[in-house]
């Protein structure tokens, strides 16, 4: 079997690798569009690549509005912002809010349509995207070397998950002193996304030898540090080590597919606006107990590299271990489940049948390694919706 392997074009990474931008804007165009959010324009980011653009002789405006999970309605003010500047590049700094909404105004300013045309497939991008240069500022998505883009339909709510060879940016800049600046909860949650990422890489139908080596080394690396970056935000060799991970995980995924966590997750995001990587958080040890019996090898390879095999034998053992430490994990993290983060009971019953149903729709619990019904789903977002993240709540 042939396999495809696609990743951007130059990944810078290190301490310090901000300052490549300016040598590798240049090359790409001559006035550009920053997409960015509030927080790094406060936190002085965006005026770091402002200089370093000026410094390397280009112009830019800006679109610094990605305050939520990236939007339709984004995608079409900066594509608005990017047209009345006539920029010719774009460079985006922030989360993976911003990368993700810069990479759908980079390919709808040269392809017809809405961006949800092109969801599932259904719609071919024809013409080369508009060059993008990303920057992430958390260790999470891994948007910054993938060639997906999630973006919220505000009419329908629905999170669309776009995924085409178009999508990948010309150059990632993968700095970890970005990352100093995210706060413990956000941490957690990218950290934990990121770990989503790199599982599913693991066990999904469509994996293959490339993707299985950065996932296991995604794996490994972010279980041995999100708990020291969570804990001391100034820990900059625990961050970089996230921020690698979070690289290796999102090329991992993006070429070898998500699966189920990623399918129920986005519908919790459009409909109860919850953060995706707390909404991953939320799904992932629910989701992993189901699957165990259906991917016990890959997950007992996962526990292996980990160390979880000290004292047992069985693969059915260090399986379980995987999941136990998966559970103990969003524990410790703080990670809320759906009742606690304040999701009404009501309201969540009477959408489940429309979760199901857009979770199946978006294509990713098909890569799963055991395929749920509409029903099955149901009850997993049901058991999802309490449950208790091993006793760590209780004893804090």
């Amino acid at each position: 079997m042939t396999n495809a392997f696609r990743v951007p074009q130059v990944i810078y990474s290190g301490r310090g690798s901000l300052q490549t931008l300016s040598c590798e804007a240049p090359r790409f165009g001559t006035k550009a569009l920053i997409v960015s959010d509030q927080i790094m324009s406060e936190l002085g980011y965006v005026r770091r690549v402002e200089a370093l653009l000026t410094q390397a002789g280009i112009a830019s405006a800006l679109y610094a509005e990605v305050n939520t999970e990236p939007t339709d309605t984004y995608v079409a003010q900066g594509l608005y912002v990017l047209n009345e500047n006539n920029c010719d590049l774009i460079v985006a700094i922030g989360g993976g809010s911003c990368i993700d909404t810069a990479k759908a105004i980079a390919v709808m300013a040269v392809n017809d349509g809405y961006i949800g045309d092109y969801m599932a497939s259904r719609k071919s991008f024809t013409e080369q995207p508009i060059p993008l240069i990303a920057i992430p500022t958390t260790a999470g998505t891994g948007s910054e070397v993938t060639s997906v883009t999630v973006i919220t339909n505000t009419k329908d709510d629905i999170k669309m998950m776009i995924r085409q060879p178009e999508l990948i940016p010309a150059v990632a800049i993968v700095d970890a002193e970005l990352t100093l600046s995210s706060p413990p909860h956000v941490t957690a949650a990218t950290g934990i996304d990121a770990l989503c990422h790199a599982i599913e890489a693991y066990i999904s139908r469509h994996r293959q030898p490339l993707t299985d080596v950065l996932a296991l080394s995604a794996i490994e690396k972010i279980v041995n540090n999100i708990g020291k970056a969570y804990a001391d935000g100034e820990d900059l060799d625990a961050r970089e080590e996230m921020s690698i991970a979070a690289m290796q995980a999102g090329m991992a995924f993006t070429n070898a597919s998500v699966c189920l966590v990623h399918g129920m997750s986005r519908p919790i995001g459009a409909m109860f606006h919850v953060p995706h990587g707390v909404s991953n958080a939320m799904l992932l040890p629910t989701v992993m107990e189901y699957s165990k019996a259906a991917c016990l090898e890959r997950l007992a390879e996962i526990g292996r590299v980990l160390h979880f095999h000290e004292g047992v034998s069985s693969d059915e053992q260090v399986a379980d271990a995987v999941v136990r430490q998966l559970e103990q994990l969003c524990a410790d993290l703080a990670i809320p489940n759906m009742q606690q983060w304040g999701i009404d009971r009501e309201r969540f019953e009477a959408v489940l049948d429309k979760m199901a149903t857009d979770a199946i729709a978006s294509g990713s619990p098909a890569n799963h390694p055991i395929v749920p019904s509409h029903d099955e789903i149901v009850r997993l977002y049901r058991k999802a919706y309490s449950v208790a993240f091993a006793a760590a709540h209780s004893r804090s």
